[in-house]
């Protein structure tokens, strides 16, 4: 069966726990399908998932993404398996690798063979979460003799996140669904493409497979300014060596050299200056309400289900939260 168009508010809110839930309570009240977590400092995403599940009563309850090497694999499968009960049923675990920046320099691990790291967590958890006892010799993990309580096999989805071939066929073969994140629009094909490979070798279709995206969305009359906080907020993230490498995938490889130079200049301006002003609304989504619908709704049409909807721009975030209320917004 097809999956169904969604849209979804970003979490948390960078202003602490309090105001996360009640954002929550107010996405759900205003008809949003989803509240997908992002990983970020200071604001642990399945704690307070935990807070938000216990506060709201319809909405799906997501994480984009929680990085496999931050937790092990028995933490994670108990931690979800929590989270389930909490929710109803309603709780998603996104997983991903994170990059080299968080892992290495916030967390101080290593970051290694990232593809393999993430598969096998997810076989993992998938195990555990069925009550299997573990027996797992990965190359990347290993788990023995460990057990929790059951749940029927699919009550706990586990997603995974995906930016470049490999990973996205993994994600789409090995996993309950996609998430993609800060792709400039003209690759979205390709990746669809690499999705289809992976869905058709587990057996699946293209258009059963739910793929999540949170979006970059400024709902502004002054697109200039909309484009000054995406590159400020955003080619740093390009200069780590994943998203560098997946900008040079996509394409733009004169782009991510010249960020991966300036970055390891501490040329900030040089850095940022990469991003010209057709490649950031090719990444991300900017102009009044009636441009943004059209983009999301467009989006739609290529592929994605799920449109988290995210915006780095504090003063214009209300104003984008409102415009994709059920009230304003609609597929």
């Amino acid at each position: 069966m097809p999956v169904p168009q969604r849209t979804a508010l970003t979490l948390p809110d960078p202003r602490g726990v309090n105001q996360t839930i009640e954002l929550a309570k107010w996405a759900e009240a205003e008809g949003y399908d989803d509240l997908w977590f992002a990983d970020s400092s200071g604001v642990d995403a399945l704690t307070t998932a935990a807070a938000v599940a216990l506060n709201t009563n319809r909405c799906r309850i997501g994480t984009a993404i929680i990085p496999v090497f931050s937790r092990t694999p028995a933490v994670l499968a108990s931690t979800a398996h929590v989270l389930h009960q909490l929710s109803n049923g309603r709780f998603i675990l996104g997983l991903g690798s994170s990059s080299q920046t968080m892992m290495e320099n916030w967390h101080g691990l290593q970051f290694e063979k990232p593809l393999s790291r993430v598969k096998e967590t997810t076989l993992l958890i998938k195990s555990m979460l069925k009550g299997e006892k573990s027996d797992f010799d990965g190359t990347t993990v290993k788990s023995k003799g460990y057990r929790q309580l059951p749940l029927d096999e699919g009550a706990q989805p586990v997603y995974m996140a995906a930016l470049r071939s490999k990973m996205l066929e993994t994600a789409a073969e090995f996993s309950d669904g996609v998430i993609l994140n800060l792709f400039p629009k003209d690759s979205l094909p390709r990746m669809m493409e690499h999705i289809k490979i992976g869905a058709e070798r587990a057996g699946k279709k293209l258009e059963d497979v739910e793929v999540v995206c949170r979006h970059q969305v400024v709902v502004s009359d002054d697109k200039e300014n909309a484009r000054n906080f995406i590159r400020r907020g955003f080619a740093p993230y390009y200069a780590t060596p994943v998203y560098n490498a997946f900008l040079a995938w996509s394409g733009y490889e004169d782009v991510a050299k010249e960020i991966a130079e300036g970055w390891a200049a501490k040329d900030r301006d040089r850095t940022t200056g990469a991003l010209d002003d057709k490649l950031v609304d090719d990444i991300a989504i900017l102009g009044s309400m009636g441009e943004c619908h059209d983009r999301i709704r467009e989006y739609g049409e290529m592929g994605i289900t799920t449109h988290i909807i995210s915006c780095v721009s504090p003063k214009d975030a209300q104003t984008t939260y409102d415009a994709f209320t059920a009230k304003n917004f609609s597929f």
